[in-house]
């Protein structure tokens, strides 16, 4: 039972005092043997808690979406095979693949696609240096739609074609806040950040020859930059950027972020 669920029928009647107290008592974690799951990550942080696909074991992704389905309309699971997923959908009909973020996710949100924003609407700019780029860079998009948040998505700008970066000058210039994944030399995100008066959120990748140590050199690098409001989230963590971002995009508009 949900929280707003338990909050009616006791409003109506329908539940006792006795019957809300135990609920309320047991309501904050909801414990599924290995898993933990924190029901009030919503009502703290806005949306539900986000699951780490990568390295959970068949049941437990199942427990997690079963129980998930009784709390909540949205969930979202990151780094996530294909061939999982596929024996996910047979029980969870509801359960959606993003093949570019490496996600599933449920959501009242008929598509997640790209819309563009109205005049004067804030959105997240989600870019990447180079298409090997582009998974860090869809998770974050997808993440922020998820969140409620209208977002862009360009690929392959990097510097070593630098008019491919400055022909989208007014769309980055636009934008309310952007995200950067960038490997190699991870000159991208500097140079946006000079171009930009909104905040830029760099998302080093591990793409790149055997000195990029996986990602290593590219952090270093952004960490390294002069550039002033830059700041950098862990290797390939295009989620924490996306979540990043769309929370300070709930600052700049009225609308009221998702609820338990």
């Amino acid at each position: 039972m949900r929280l707003e669920e338990a909050l009616h029928l006791y409003r109506d009647g329908k539940l006792g005092e006795t019957e809300m107290l135990e609920f309320l008592r047991a309501y904050p974690t909801l414990e599924l043997g290995d898993v933990r799951l924190d029901r009030h990550r919503a009502l703290r942080k806005g949306f539900p808690e986000v699951v780490f696909g990568q390295g959970k074991t068949l049941d437990q992704l199942r427990r997690i979406l079963t129980a998930t389905g009784e709390e909540t309309s949205t969930l979202l699971i990151t780094r996530l095979a294909e061939s999982t997923f596929v024996d996910l959908e047979k029980e969870f009909p509801r359960l959606r693949y993003h093949e570019a973020a490496r996600c599933a996710y449920l959501s009242d949100i008929p598509e997640i696609v790209p819309l563009p924003p109205s005049p004067g609407q804030p959105f997240l700019l989600a870019l990447g240096a180079g298409t090997t780029d582009a998974p860090v860079v869809e998770e974050a998009a997808l993440t922020a739609r998820l969140m409620g948040c209208v977002v862009e998505v360009l690929h392959d700008l990097g510097v070593a074609g630098l008019h491919r970066l400055l022909e989208k000058t007014e769309r980055l210039q636009a934008a309310a806040v952007v995200v950067v994944a960038a490997g190699m030399d991870a000159a991208l995100p500097g140079v946006v950040t000079g171009l930009v008066k909104a905040p830029v959120i760099a998302v080093p990748t591990s793409v790149g020859y055997g000195a990029s140590f996986q990602g290593l050199a590219a952090l270093l690098s952004m960490l390294n930059s002069c550039a002033p409001g830059l700041t950098v989230v862990n290797i390939d963590n295009g989620f924490g950027a996306g979540y990043a971002a769309a929370q300070i995009l709930w600052m700049n508009r009225p609308k009221t972020p998702p609820t338990a």
